[in-house]
């Protein structure tokens, strides 16, 4: 690499990192994710976005106008091979609190999903039930997960083809017995910012052995998808994300969200 090539990547990256810092932290502001006093518990899982949003919280916590503690809790969920070490030495490298819960995930899923067919929804279940307890241990008053904007995007298009809904993954919800807010700070950020930050940042990444054995082939199908559109529509999937704090009930079909009975 000659000196200006050089010169020209670092300048990318520092624009990179202040945009990943801005966008988070506004979307931190909008939905208030996370306040003065707040025990944030993030999920790390050893994959680049949960490494990227630790790291964006580390850095916005030495500058943020409200006071949060922050510990990150890694589940272990049984799966052969798993590089146990990886992320609780990186965590304590990087100097962070930390929690490492065990939880044999993978052999539930392996005796309820066939081999081949989507586990995903049945994995996702069991590592919340995981977290939430671990929150409530910990004494966390918020728990932070590394979806970003193409997850919410791709998320409304499953739901909408293969559900029948119009949902998708909010950036802050309360779970249903109401002791746990999940939030999501990277709401705002593109996956392309994170995969390139993970790059230059060298995180330890560990692939998921879950997702390779039972791979949604559907989330594939739309995350291609949506990544044709940015090739050849630049600017159609921005505005299908604004769209989405951009909604009109009185332009849908739910008699729940709009009292068309009363017009």
């Amino acid at each position: 690499m000659t000196r200006k090539e050089y010169e020209k990547s670092q300048h990318e990256a520092n624009k990179r990192i202040k945009r990943l810092r801005r966008l988070t932290g506004s979307a931190i502001a909008d939905y208030r994710m996370i306040e003065d006093g707040d025990h944030v518990m993030v999920g790390v899982s050893g994959g680049k976005d949960s490494y990227t949003l630790l790291e964006i919280l580390l850095r916005l916590r030495e500058a943020a106008p409200v006071d949060f503690r922050i510990t990150a809790v890694n589940l272990d969920q049984g799966q052969p091979g798993f590089q146990r070490d990886v992320i609780p030495e990186y965590l304590q490298n990087r100097g962070v609190d930390y929690e490492v819960v065990k939880q044999d995930n993978y052999s539930v899923v392996q005796r309820v999903i066939p081999d081949g067919k989507p586990g995903c929804s049945l994995c996702s279940r069991l590592r919340r039930g995981a977290l939430y307890s671990t929150a409530a241990r910990v004494g966390a008053d918020k728990i932070a997960l590394g979806h970003h904007r193409d997850d919410i995007i791709e998320t409304l298009f499953l739901n909408l083809f293969f559900g029948g809904t119009l949902k998708t993954m909010p950036p802050k919800l309360r779970s249903d017995d109401g002791r746990h807010v999940l939030i999501r700070p990277l709401s705002y950020v593109k996956e392309a910012d994170i995969a390139a930050f993970a790059r230059e940042m060298k995180f330890p990444i560990i692939s998921c052995g879950f997702c390779v054995k039972y791979e949604n082939k559907q989330r594939r199908i739309i995350k291609q998808m949506v990544r044709d559109w940015e090739k050849t529509h630049p600017g159609r999937v921005e505005n299908i994300f604004r769209a989405m704090s951009n909604v009109a009930p009185s332009h849908l079909l739910d008699g729940d969200l709009f009292d068309f009975s009363s017009i």
